[in-house]
């Protein structure tokens, strides 16, 4: 009985002993854990990042997209000249894009830091397949300034889409993929503002990579070549920035905005003698914008009308061809954008541009719209340039679309969008240094989209 006892009275020890260690183990007061929280300030989707006073908001989008009888890039008209049997008859591309949105209240206002990375998987027409990876955008705004890559301040705020599907619609400025600038903007009340920039004025677009515009050529005459193959591009590089500002006014109605750019035009190691001293061109457009319209609620019309001397990108070209052919073997309508033309025996000949491009957006119901967009464009050489070539390379193109889209869900979109468009030329029955002869032509392209944004 005294063994039993002891026994028992030596485990219950044990057992005070053990369970007083691990108590002492244990903290004695745990942690409050930090849940994230939601951020109201700037809208929905921004959360407050853990420990700091700064919100947060992840986004982007994963986008399918087929185009037919297309050329080059994805949804690009079939411009690029005569097909073969090398080329394909439809282009493909998926596209994974990511966007990172912070802002922070200081006593200055608003730190607002934006960054959108994509990458793009892309079959063309000559079979090849490609990944690219590219920055559109990343910037900080603070106290009215913006410093980085985003929207140039030339630019609509619909861009190079007014209502279309297609990045070529031309007649005005394409700048969604940003452009590195510093800018600053003034809000003046009642909607009223104002912006001056000072913008990247070389080419940004590189191989294999997806960075912006590429900047409108600048033709040497004296290289082989001539009309027909006008590919001389001689740029020299850039030591001024371009000068970009803008007026806009934003109303219950609508919006108006004009904007102006100044663009130096420099030429590289030329091939006359002595080389061409600098020129500087310019660019002016005014757009306009209509909100719920008597069509119906949500319908728009986007409008904007664009002249450019020596600044051709800010009207044609932007991240579009600096040339175009649409044709066959037999017939081939031709042109060429340029910022200026030189040859020995005159300085730099600044390229004339002029276009205008909208859309308007109709909304059915909840679920389907429909948008009718269209533009028209030119490039004007003066009669300098016209007598050195000997032959007259204006032209004309005129693009007319229909995009209809389908919204089941919320943020996921299918589409499917048609294109006419159509190239004049002033040399009908020359006969080009392919064997074609020149005449005006024009092409159909058709896509099919699908999107999500999340």
């Amino acid at each position: 009985m005294n063994i039993a006892k002891s026994l028992i009275l030596g485990s219950a020890a044990t057992l005070v002993a053990l369970g007083g260690a691990q108590a002492a183990d244990l903290p004695l007061k745990a942690k409050a854990v930090e849940y994230v929280k939601v951020c109201s300030l700037y809208g929905a989707g921004f959360y407050y990042i853990p420990g700091t006073d700064t919100c947060i908001k992840l986004g982007g989008y994963v986008m399918a997209d087929t185009t037919f009888n297309g050329a080059g890039a994805y949804n690009m008209p079939r411009w690029t000249g005569a097909p073969t049997r090398a080329s394909n008859d439809y282009i493909s591309r998926s596209r994974f894009a990511s966007t990172i949105d912070t802002r922070t209240a200081t006593e200055y206002g608003v730190v607002r830091t934006y960054a959108s990375l994509i990458y793009s998987w892309t079959t063309d027409t000559s079979s090849r397949a490609s990944g690219e990876l590219g920055v559109y955008y990343a910037f900080i705004q603070f106290a009215g300034f913006t410093f980085g890559k985003a929207v140039s301040q030339f630019d609509m705020p619909w861009s190079g889409y007014p209502g279309n599907q297609t990045s070529f619609l031309l007649g005005g400025y394409d700048d969604v993929t940003g452009i590195n600038q510093i800018a600053y903007t003034a809000q003046f009340g009642n909607g009223v503002s104002a912006s001056i920039s000072l913008e990247e004025n070389s080419g940004l677009k590189g191989t294999g990579a997806i960075n912006s515009y590429t900047r409108a050529p600048l033709y040497d005459l004296a290289a082989p070549g001539g009309f027909g193959a006008m590919t001389a591009n001689n740029w020299g590089g850039t030591n001024a920035p371009d000068i970009v500002g803008q007026l806009r006014v934003d109303q219950a109605w609508g919006l108006f905005q004009l904007s102006a750019a100044a663009h130096q035009i420099r030429t590289g190691v030329a091939l006359v003698s002595p080389v061409p001293a600098d020129a500087w061109g310019f660019a002016v457009q005014a757009g306009l914008s209509l909100k719920n319209i008597p069509t119906g609620a949500g319908d728009s019309i986007n409008v904007s009308v664009g002249y450019a001397d020596g600044a051709s990108r800010y009207i044609i070209g932007g991240v579009s061809p600096d040339s175009y052919a649409i044709g066959n073997a037999n017939v081939l309508a031709m042109g060429f954008s340029s910022d200026g033309v030189y040859a020995p025996g005159f300085g730099i000949q600044k390229t004339e541009a002029w276009g205008v491009r909208g859309a308007f957006n109709h909304n059915w119901d909840p679920y389907w719209s429909t948008s009718l967009f269209g533009a028209y464009s030119g490039i004007r050489y003066n009669n300098t340039v016209r007598t050195a070539l000997g032959v007259n390379p204006n032209w004309e193109i005129s693009q007319i679309g229909l995009v209809t889209r389908w919204t089941p869900v919320k943020n996921l979109t299918l589409s499917g969008e048609a294109m006419y468009t159509y190239l004049t030329q002033h040399n009908t029955g020359l006969v080009l240094p392919t064997g074609a002869v020149a005449g005006d032509r024009g092409t159909w392209s058709f896509s099919v989209r699908a999107k999500r944004d999340f």
